[in-house]
Formats: structure tokens, C-alpha cells, sequence
């Protein structure tokens, strides 16, 4: 068991992650009026708008400097919270530096630039496959896909009938994102049906639910994340993807396109050259905006290239024959898997209290099994 005052350290750092929203707070409030005006003009760059910060960052970094992280006495435990303390530091930092050009070299640091290895792989995607949109059955609209969510999550209460997570249709985000366990919608989305439930998994079966199996955990850094999280967590999510039966084409070409485009980005490519050459490579204008505003957002935005390099780590998890079990204990990186697992090997843990729906399906099951035998993130396709 973890002492008193180890634990109050974790809980400390897991409040202050949890007091403010980075995502939220680095996304323009303008999207749809800024992709509209941008498509009708030949503007370099979009005239985008920010709310203003909730906690000023100087408050944030003077309540960090209040944790003494130097005081945990287990040794993995010290580890986990000094690489959580550097990273909130790194946030804090970019929410001072939002719209400077400070913000791009810190997003750098966080989440890393694109490898040759990586920019090769998203090349290779978007040559094997086109830019022709995958197979639909019709459109949902916020609303409704904000009641499909109600109802994901209902399967959840099940088990849990406590959970508190809830659906926000709110028009100051760009896209949808879960944000402390709660799932945001903008207004004028549209999804289609085919995609539908595989995006649910994403969001709900993968963020939601390891956020929630976090807050059950005497570890609460395991729902706000532990340091680099962010990679194999979207990494999982989309292979959530690929486990329901939704990963399509187009969705590994927006994948890729979003490394493709960090690259460029990185490179000095202006906004307008990104949608472009992204409009070039087969995106529809609308989405390709989309996708660049979320790489230029508050300055810089690098997030996006986890997306595709957790995955393809991922695949080399399952290659080695690692499992996925303890993946959905709460928000960790690959690196930290051994070290949760000895936590709870330990006792200091417990075991999980929700498990993907999708896990259910037989169908899940094989497409594992298929995924084992996958040799690059080409071959999910035909799982």
C-alpha cells in the first residue's frame, strides 16, 4: 500500500491537471466562422479568436511550486510524479505563451516533432490509398449523435451507476474532444452513421471510461494522466477503432494527412500552404481546414502526430505479445505499463471497474488476433 502522504501528493497534482482544461483552452471559440470566411477568401491565415484563460498560469505554476514532489517515498511513485510535475510545468507554460512564438517550441517538447520514420509511414498511407470517401448511410447531426453518446454511456451506469461523465453540445470547440470525462460536441458537426459508433468507442470506450477507471483508483494521476500519455491513449483509442469495425480509409488518411501536415507545419509552412497541399492530397476544403486549424491553434499545436505514432507503437505491443489489460486502468503510456503493473501486483491498485463494450463482440476477439498477425498500419484496414 501507498503511504498517506505519497498519496496526497498524487492528489494534489491530479487536482491541479484537473483544474483547468488545456485542450479547451488553446482551441479558437470562432471555428466555423473562420472556415467559412477562409474558404471564400486567399487569406495566408485565419483570423481566429480565444477564450479568456480561466486560471492565470502564473496562480497554475505557483500551486505546482506548492507540491513537494521530492517527498513521495516509493520509489516508482517518485518517479511517476516528477515526470507529472515537469509535464503540467510544460502546460502551464504554453498556456502563458498562447499566440507567441515561444507556444511552438514548448508544444515541441511536449509532444515531440515528426521522425523520418513516421513522415515515411503517413506518405505510404496517403499513396496507397486515395482521398475517395468511405461508404455512408446517411449523416448525424449534433443532436443526435450527442443522444447515440447518452446512450453509450447508459451501457456504462450498468456497471457503474455512479458515473458522472455527460455530453456538452458546445459551439467553442473545434471538433469532438473529452475533456475531465465529459464529452463536448461542436453544433455543427456531422458524422457519418457508419462512423458513428466507432467514434463513440473512440471518445467513450477509451477516454471516458480510463478516466473514470482512474477516479476509482487510489492513484488519481491515473484519470488526469500520467506524463506522455497522450500518445498511447489515442493510440488506444484508435485501435478501439479497429476492434468495433470502424476504422475505414479515410480515417487512416486523416491520420496520416495530420502528420504529413505537423511536419510542414514545423517546417515554416504557413496556414494557407498546409490546407492546400492537404487539399491537394485529396481532403475535402472543409475537413483539410479543420485539420490544419488544429495544428496552427494558439500558435503551434504538434499534438497531432501522436496519433499515428501510438498506434504504430501499439502494434509493436501486440507484436511482442503484451496485452492490453492494464492499458485500461487509466491514462498511462507504454513506458509506465510495467510500472502501474507493479503497483497492482503490489496491492497499491486495484482492477479496472469498466471494460470496453466493444471487448463483448466476439468479432473484437478475431480482429485481435488479426491485429497480432498485422504488419504495418496499412493491414488494420482488411481486419
Amino acid at each position: 500500500m501507498l503511504a498517506a502522504e505519497d498519496l496526497a501528493v498524487d492528489r494534489q497534482l491530479a487536482d491541479l491537471s484537473g483544474s483547468f482544461q488545456f485542450l479547451v483552452d488553446l482551441t479558437p471559440v470562432n471555428v466555423a466562422e473562420a472556415r467559412k470566411k477562409f474558404l471564400r477568401s486567399a487569406d495566408e491565415e485565419p483570423g481566429f479568436q480565444y477564450r479568456p484563460l480561466e486560471d492565470d498560469p502564473e496562480v497554475l505554476r505557483a500551486e505546482l511550486d506548492a507540491v513537494d514532489v521530492e517527498s513521495v517515498s516509493d520509489p516508482t511513485l517518485a518517479y511517476l510524479v516528477q515526470a507529472k510535475r515537469r509535464e503540467l510545468e510544460l502546460q502551464i507554460e504554453m498556456l502563458a505563451a498562447r499566440c507567441t512564438s515561444e507556444f511552438r517550441t514548448l508544444s515541441i517538447e511536449l509532444f515531440g516533432t515528426v521522425s523520418p520514420g513516421l513522415l515515411n509511414e503517413a506518405r505510404e498511407i496517403l499513396r496507397v490509398f486515395d482521398g475517395a470517401a468511405d461508404p455512408s448511410n446517411g449523416l448525424l447531426n449534433a443532436e443526435q449523435l450527442a443522444q447515440l453518446a447518452e446512450q453509450e454511456l447508459n451501457h456504462y451506469r450498468a456497471v457503474a451507476p455512479d458515473l458522472s461523465a455527460h455530453v456538452e453540445i458546445r459551439s467553442d470547440v473545434g471538433g469532438v474532444m473529452v475533456a475531465n470525462g465529459d464529452l463536448f460536441i461542436p453544433p455543427g458537426i456531422q458524422v457519418s452513421r457508419t462512423r458513428a459508433a466507432a467514434l463513440l468507442h473512440h471518445e467513450i470506450g477509451t477516454h471516458v471510461l480510463t478516466y473514470v477507471n482512474g477516479c476509482h483508483q487510489p492513484l488519481r494521476l491515473l484519470a488526469a494522466g500520467l506524463a506522455d500519455y497522450e500518445e498511447t491513449q489515442e493510440g488506444l483509442a484508435l485501435l478501439a477503432e479497429v476492434l468495433s469495425g470502424g476504422f475505414t480509409r479515410a480515417r487512416l488518411r486523416q491520420v496520416a494527412g495530420r502528420v504529413i501536415a505537423v511536419y510542414r507545419m514545423v517546417e515554416g509552412a504557413t496556414f494557407r500552404t498546409v490546407h492546400d497541399e492537404l487539399v491537394g492530397a485529396g481532403f475535402m476544403p472543409a475537413n483539410a481546414f479543420g485539420m490544419t486549424m488544429r495544428l496552427f491553434r494558439s500558435g503551434g499545436l504538434t499534438k497531432d502526430l501522436v496519433y499515428l505514432r501510438g498506434l504504430v507503437n501499439l502494434l509493436s505491443h501486440i507484436h511482442a505479445g503484451r496485452g492490453l489489460d492494464v492499458l485500461w486502468l487509466g491514462k498511462m503510456p507504454l513506458e509506465a505499463a510495467p510500472l502501474v503493473e507493479e503497483l497492482l501486483d503490489q496491492g497499491a491498485l486495484t482492477e479496472p471497474l469498466l471494460r470496453p463494450r466493444y471487448l463483448d463482440d466476439p468479432s473484437a476477439a478475431r480482429r485481435l488476433g488479426d491485429i497480432a498477425q498485422a504488419e504495418t498500419v496499412l493491414d488494420l484496414i482488411e481486419v
